[in-house]
C-alpha cells in the first residue's frame, strides 16, 4: 500500500474511533482479546439498541479495526490487532525524528494486564 492510500486508511480509520460508541466498543474488543465478544453481547454491555450497533460494528469493520466471523446464527467480532498495529505504527512512524530516546517511554503508560 503506497503512502497515499495509508493515510487514506488511517484518516477512515481515525473516523471510525471518533465517535463515542465506537472507541467504547473497540476498546471493550481489544480487551476481549482474540475470543472477542457476539455481536448482541456488545449491544447489551454498551446499552446500544442491537439495530444502531450494528452499524457501529459495520463502521469499525469497514476501517479495518474489527474482524467478523458468523457462527450459525451469531456474529462474532474482534479487534482487527493488525489493524490496530498498523494505525499505531502509522501515528508513530516520525515520532522520534531519528532520537529514539524521545519516545522511548511511550509504552509505559500501556498496561497489559488481563482482565478479571
Amino acid at each position: 500500500m503506497n503512502e497515499l492510500n495509508t493515510q487514506e486508511w488511517a484518516i477512515d480509520a481515525l473516523g471510525a474511533l471518533a465517535h463515542e460508541t465506537r472507541l467504547s466498543v473497540f476498546r471493550m474488543l481489544v480487551k476481549a482479546g482474540p475470543d472477542g465478544m457476539i455481536a448482541g453481547a456488545i449491544a447489551e454491555h454498551s446499552e446500544v439498541p442491537p439495530s444502531t450497533m450494528s452499524h457501529h460494528l459495520a463502521t469499525l469493520e469497514r476501517a479495518g479495526l474489527v474482524q467478523s466471523e458468523r457462527e450459525s446464527r451469531l456474529i462474532h467480532y474482534r479487534a482487527d490487532y493488525p489493524g490496530m498495529r498498523r494505525l499505531l505504527t502509522f501515528l508513530m512512524q516520525d515520532c522520534c525524528q531519528g532520537a529514539p530516546e524521545m519516545c522511548g517511554d511511550l509504552m509505559a503508560g500501556v498496561s497489559c494486564e488481563p482482565l478479571n
